[in-house]
């Protein structure tokens, strides 16, 4: 276990930086905020895929430890279990709620600012739980580890902390999984089994009722290549979601092993979509490819 405890998060860690290397670069060129803002958050995977690597190789310390809670998405859980975890979570609620409310009335009002506000609340957020993290008491010995896995574990830091962390990874790991869905929903050949005016219902049963067609024209050349691709982003964002919420119930075997595998997949669904990398690269064009020919479908 100590040699996959190494290597996985090592493999992570490399693969991410990598990753944001490309889409750096990529934001240099075309300049869209939300490359800049993957990029970030890659960075912040290699980082705390790079702390699970030194501690796993070399032992854990204190700060170390401190900078894989303050990075590493950790299970939402508004629980008496903790202490001051009900209060810090209610609070996170309201702030929470107000954000959602402020994002909705933009998207009304002044579309443009809804973005702008959805940034600055996780500015804001982020800036606070990293003080909380970097302050908070940690339980002797200075870091939590599974005695048997030796897998690192969130037990160490208190409740109010750890409930704090769930706005970010809850939300932005559905947002992810179901946005890419959604995406893949867009540019596929679609079945409509149901009339759109049923809303999220009907974008279910019609998602599901056009797989089979989307699969036959991805054998014949004809699929739009966001949908396989936003498909593997999907599930690679599901799959250290999943993971990381049997990580806070006990079962940290897989941990380094869902966090490896969905980064993996999200790499290859960037890959896969001819509109994301046309051209891979890294200063220079590692490699590129012509343009695809197939429209979007919407609808």
């Amino acid at each position: 276990m100590s040699f996959l405890n190494t290597v996985l998060p090592l493999g992570s860690s490399v693969l991410s930086f990598v990753f944001a290397a490309m889409v750096l670069d990529q934001w240099w060129q075309r300049r869209h905020s939300f490359q800049l803002v993957w990029a970030i958050g890659l960075i912040f995977y290699g980082i705390s895929a790079g702390t699970e690597f030194v501690g796993s190789a070399f032992g854990w310390s204190e700060p170390l430890y401190r900078t894989w809670g303050g990075l590493l998405s950790l299970l939402f859980s508004h629980s008496s279990r903790y202490p001051g975890a009900e209060t810090a979570g209610t609070v996170t609620f309201v702030i929470a709620l107000i954000g959602a409310v402020a994002i909705i009335a933009a998207t009304a009002t002044r579309r443009p600012l809804a973005a702008h506000i959805a940034m600055a609340v996780l500015i804001v957020g982020s800036l606070g739980v990293a003080y909380l993290v970097l302050t908070a008491p940690v339980a002797p010995p200075g870091w939590a580890v599974d005695p048997n896995t030796h897998v690192p574990v969130g037990s160490g830091f208190p409740g109010y902390v750890r409930v704090l962390t769930g706005p970010f990874n809850i939300a932005g790991a559905l947002c992810l999984v179901f946005g890419a869905i959604y995406s893949a929903y867009i540019y596929m050949p679609k079945k409509r089994a149901l009339p759109a005016r049923l809303g999220v219902i009907a974008v279910t049963v019609n998602f599901l009722a056009s797989l089979p067609g989307a699969v036959a024209s991805l054998f014949a050349g004809k699929l739009n290549s966001r949908v396989p691709a936003t498909i593997l982003i999907a599930v690679g964002a599901f799959i250290p979601g999943l993971t990381s919420g049997l990580n806070r119930f006990g079962v940290t075997w897989s941990f380094f092993l869902g966090e490896f595998l969905g980064l993996l997949l999200i790499f290859v669904g960037f890959l896969v979509s001819e509109d994301v990398f046309r051209n891979v690269r890294i200063g220079t064009t590692l490699w590129s490819r012509e343009p695809a020919s197939l429209e979007r479908e919407v609808g």
